[in-house]
């Protein structure tokens, strides 16, 4: 089994599903876990859980609510207090809201959970990341982001709003941003990928209040995997020694994968990326 003894992960969104087994699946390789989450209340229980099932567990919890700047920020600082570097950064939480919704930042809570936010944090930790070479960055996409759509003049939906589509759109959103990433990082020791985990049984439309999701929801359980196997492609981007120098990838149960075809679109990439740097205030070339 590959060891990850004295090596430091961030995964967000480790409180339950995915990010709760890809957490359970690292420590279990020795890995430090520090758990990155909105809940500590639900952290904690899923935190015990992982201990239960690992001879030695490093983990931690600490805030971390995607919907603020300030709290991005603040994780950031307090993480770096504690830890002198940072080998793998999940950015694994994600939502969907079947109503729009603004956040305290004034974004819309879709956009700001599974695109913004990720945006942000990547940023805030990258100076610890290129500290820490070889360093993996991986970010959760979805197969639903070959139905997303990028309108640069309407990223947040303010001209029509969808839940489910408004989801796709941000998956699309987070794969352009990491081809896009990786060029950046090109010869610096960081890499980063993007993971699409799967049909995945999670609580994914906890926050999708209309009766059809719902419904919908129950219909296709049986269909899903589980999380456990839903997180295997994400452990393997962050713990494989032959993903070492690999970047700018997609991968699909293990292996890297096509994305579609608009995903690889360098222009959209560019201007999604200024988009986002103007949103948060930050210079093009941060």
């Amino acid at each position: 089994m590959t060891t990850l003894e004295g090596k430091i992960c961030i995964v967000t969104g480790s409180n339950s599903g995915i990010g709760k087994e890809t957490a359970l699946s690292l420590a279990q390789k020795g890995a430090t876990i520090v758990m990155a989450l909105r809940s500590l209340d639900r952290g904690e229980a899923a935190e015990a859980e992982i201990g239960a099932h690992c001879l030695n567990p490093r983990t931690e919890c600490m805030p971390l609510d995607l919907l603020s700047i300030d709290s991005i920020r603040s994780f950031v600082m307090e993480f770096t207090d504690r830890y002198d570097r940072l080998d793998v950064l999940i950015n694994n939480a994600g939502a969907a809201f079947h109503r729009r919704e603004i956040s305290v930042d004034g974004f819309e809570k879709t956009f700001a959970v599974n695109f913004i936010g990720p945006f942000l944090l990547t940023y805030e930790l990258l100076p610890l990341l290129k500290k820490s070479t070889p360093s993996r960055i991986i970010n959760l996409t979805s197969g639903l982001h070959f139905s997303g759509q990028i309108n640069l003049d309407d990223l947040q939906y303010e001209r029509g709003y969808n839940g489910m589509q408004a989801y796709r759109n941000t998956k699309l959103m987070i794969l352009l941003y990491t081809y896009e990433l990786a060029r950046r990082l090109e010869g610096t020791g960081v890499t980063a990928n993007a993971v699409q985990p799967g049909f995945v049984a999670t609580n994914l439309m906890t926050n999708m209040g209309a009766l059809r999701y719902r419904l919908m929801d129950k219909l296709v359980r049986r269909f899903q995997i589980t999380p456990k196997e839903g997180a295997e492609t994400s452990v393997f981007a962050a713990s494989s020694p032959d993903l070492v120098e690999v970047s700018g990838k997609y991968f699909d149960k293990n292996e890297v994968a096509q994305s579609s075809e608009v995903s690889y679109n360098q222009d959209l990439q560019k201007h999604l990326w200024k988009a986002a740097s103007e949103l948060l205030g930050l210079t093009e070339d941060e």
